[in-house]
């Protein structure tokens, strides 16, 4: 059946009396079959509903990301094809299904919710400010690869007591979206802030939230690491310019009411603490290098490379990575002499325990340094920007620890004077840079490097908003689309299904409009 965006999802829950790691794969391993719904339930369905496009997995790696946004990005090597620019329908529709999918869980625990007395709504708001802070995350990814969507009025087909027609609903502008997401967060942020859970309710949320562990202040956190993100999207927007400087401003100058991710011990993320449950990271490749990335790391001697990637089989411990420009023949031909690099496979794609990515201490020290150079604030820039490559660094050799394969090479452990030398490098130094675009480009190149394929849509939404880095790409002048797209189009399901709605966005619905921000 096609997915469309007033789907009614399956309550997706479990009833968890415990969550050890013997009893884990019992407590979630059919939370579709439960019967009786309660906001508890609900909210862990609502996070599993999801869970195959947080946690690594086949279907969104190797048919969404792969022939999509890991080839804008360069952040992979790929053969070129006739029509390589067009994401298609297998990389579109489901992704979209899978959204409101997920959306339709959250509008049912929303009524759930609205159907307590005032009293149990109260002892129950923890479920609600986090199960929203999750789902703005993943909204605004949505709304950051097609623009404007369905929004407000999606997933409420069983609110609307299952009235097909009166479900269906308009498209929301990304602009309306990311202003009630940011409203939202930034009250999210002061009432977690005083929020009293009781020990009772404390104990199934600890259990039911998989995320942070049912941790408040992981929640806060992630609040305001989200919020900065955010923030920073929309920084160049006339329309969000003053609110993104003062609102980052005041994140930044008081931590103790805005706590952000400051270490790498406080990512936010999905572990996998066992492998006998579907919370699992199984059946993805991150594949062939790219020329760029591997040109730059080789260039600077960045210490990330063993731990990213190897050496082909034939390549005698040399890194190298396919080049786009290339026609499709020569790069076949290079493909199959066995000497181009490939992602590290105990680090990455065959490393069971890899977690979920949602934020990490890189990413908020990145968003710190834009902020500040943007504030002209150059010393704090140049911190920020610096510690950003040493927590990152950090962060890839962790994702090592955490594998139990073999596959790959014993990685070779980094220490402090091989970090600093890569930031002393001649295009990585600061210091170097003598301008502010050349400073943004310094950023932009280390958001690159450390999004790789993990956090690929973050990577291709800063990549559009900075015009950074500056990649070529091989002209497909056999075709309307010769460069890569701007955003995504809307699925075919929204044509079909929701057309009055989609008529009112359908002169926009194309490979070339540029998204507000």
């Amino acid at each position: 059946m096609k997915k469309l965006s007033i789907i009614l999802g399956i309550v997706m829950a479990t009833a968890i009396s415990g969550c050890t790691e013997a009893d884990f794969s019992e407590n979630y391993a059919n939370p579709s079959k439960v019967s009786t719904a309660t906001v508890e339930k609900q909210f862990a369905g609502m996070l599993v509903t999801n869970k195959d496009y947080v946690l690594p997995a086949y279907w969104n790696y190797f048919v969404v990301l792969r022939p999509t946004l890991s080839h804008y990005t360069q952040a992979v090597g790929w053969i070129n094809t006739s029509n390589q620019y067009v994401p298609g329908e297998a990389a579109i529709g489901p992704r979209w299904g899978n959204y409101y999918d997920f959306l339709a869980q959250y509008r049912e625990l929303e009524k759930i919710y609205n159907n307590l007395t005032p009293e149990e709504q109260a002892d129950l708001k923890v479920y609600m400010l986090t199960a929203k802070i999750y789902l703005y995350d993943h909204t605004q990814r949505v709304v950051d690869l097609h623009g404007d969507i369905p929004f407000s009025e999606a997933g409420r087909l069983s609110q609307n007591g299952g009235d097909y027609l009166a479900s269906l609903p308009a498209y929301d502008t990304a602009e309306s979206i990311y202003t009630t997401m940011l409203d939202d967060l930034k009250s999210f942020s002061d009432e977690l802030n005083s929020i009293n859970v009781s020990t009772g309710i404390m104990v199934g949320f600890q259990t039911q939230d998989f995320v942070n562990g049912g941790d408040v202040s992981a929640w806060k956190k992630y609040c305001n690491s989200l919020r900065l993100r955010m923030l920073t999207r929309v920084s160049g927007s006339s329309e969000f310019q003053s609110r993104a400087s003062s609102e980052i401003a005041a994140i930044l100058a008081n931590p103790g009411q805005y706590p952000v991710v400051e270490e790498n011990s406080e990512n936010i993320q999905i572990d996998v603490v066992s492998l006998d449950t579907p919370i699992n990271s199984k059946g993805w490749d991150g594949n062939l290098a790219g020329k760029a990335m591997i040109d730059h790391m080789l260039d600077n001697t960045d210490p990330r490379i063993r731990a990213m990637y190897e050496p082909g089989e034939n390549a005698g411990g040399t890194y190298s990575g396919l080049d786009p420009l290339l026609d499709e023949n020569d790069q076949t031909t290079l493909v199959a002499t066995g000497t181009l690099s490939r992602y590290n496979r105990s680090t990455l794609s065959r490393n069971e325990y890899f977690p979920g990515l949602l934020f990490t201490a890189a990413e908020v020290s990145l968003l710190k340094a834009e902020y500040y150079l943007n504030a002209s604030n150059d010393a704090m820039a140049q911190a920020s920007y610096e510690d950003a490559i040493e927590k990152s660094t950090e962060f890839y050799y962790d994702l090592r620890d955490l594998s139990a394969d073999g596959t790959a090479i014993d990685l070779v452990p980094t220490n402090d004077t091989e970090i600093q030398a890569y930031i002393d490098s001649a295009d990585v130094n600061w210091d170097n840079a003598t301008t502010d675009d050349e400073k943004l480009s310094l950023i932009a190149t280390q958001k690159w490097i450390h999004f790789s394929v993990l956090q690929l849509p973050d990577s291709w939404a800063e990549q559009r908003r900075l015009n950074l880095p500056e990649f070529d790409f091989q002209v497909d002048n056999a075709n309307e689309q010769t460069l890569p797209p701007s955003r995504w189009i809307y699925p075919n399901s929204e044509r079909v299904y929701n057309t009055d709605n989609y008529n009112t966005v359908s002169s926009e619905d194309n490979l070339t409009t540029k998204l507000f921000w």
